[in-house]
């Protein structure tokens, strides 16, 4: 019997017949962290996704601060094409400049998807996680009139990703049934302690602070530890956080189709 060869036109080649092309490789882009814990969590929400699209060439490349970094990554696609799913959870500079900049200086054909947030499935993670900290499944009418949330951002100092941090706050609060407040860590305004403040000025004295970011690190860790009741754990490899970088790299596909029509 004799094995198919696939057919050279020119600098391309062709499939065989009835077999299907490979899809682009889905790499996950990271922006890096000292913290070990980190590393590890992007790696464990990688295996996520391998398993929930078997056969689905998927690759890591961190902005900073880690190895493997996304150049090196981009580097050893060769000619193979890529999406780029930012593991970041607004728009910003690093979704804006950074990693399309890196991705325009390498050889492979890469098209940067958009980041994970806003969306429903970043909701259901953030509640998930919520509900692991401690937060009641039910609330009664006195506690629902006493809780809220503190959704604690990294920060940015571009507009659009304040406005996609109130847009998950509003998502969250529509699960929880309770006031959602954005706050962050650096670069914007408010912080979580000054959240907190205005919060209790509205007679909200059973506050959690959910923890908007993928992985452990300085930011995540400080926030965390400014929680007057309780905090979540990073968003990290959670099932929603694996099925949303999956539907992120599919609506990019489905763009680049719907262009080229």
């Amino acid at each position: 019997m004799t094995a198919s060869i696939p057919l050279r036109t020119g600098s391309r080649l062709l499939a065989p017949p009835g077999r299907r092309p490979a899809p682009p490789a889905l790499v996950l882009v990271a922006h890096g962290s000292r913290n070990p814990r980190a590393l590890t969590t992007v790696r464990a929400l990688m295996d996520r996704v391998r398993a929930l699209r078997p056969g689905l060439p998927v690759h890591l490349g961190h902005i900073e601060l880690n190895e493997p970094l996304l150049p090196g990554t981009l580097a050893a696609l060769g000619d193979t094409p890529a999406v780029l799913v930012p593991l970041l959870l607004s728009r910003g500079y690093h979704v804006k400049r950074d990693i399309p900049e890196m991705a325009a200086e390498a050889p492979v054909r890469a098209r940067v998807a958009a980041p994970l947030g806003p969306h429903p499935l970043l909701a259901e993670a953030l509640h998930a996680r919520l509900l692991q900290a401690g937060w009641p499944a039910a609330l009664d009418g006195t506690a629902r009139r006493e809780a809220a949330v503190v959704l604690a951002a990294a920060g940015s100092r571009d507009p659009d990703s304040a406005t996609d941090t109130r847009h998950t706050a509003r998502l969250l609060s529509a699960r929880l049934g309770v006031p959602v407040l954005p706050a962050y860590a650096s670069a914007a305004a408010p912080t979580v302690p000054a959240a907190l403040r205005a919060l209790a000025a509205r007679g909200r004295h059973q506050v959690a602070v959910a923890s908007s970011f993928m992985a452990p690190g300085r930011f995540a860790t400080r926030c965390a530890a400014q929680a007057p009741w309780i905090a979540s754990a990073p968003l990290g490899a959670h099932d929603a956080m694996a099925r949303l970088v999956l539907h992120r790299y599919d609506e990019s596909l489905t763009e680049r189709s719907t262009a080229a029509a």
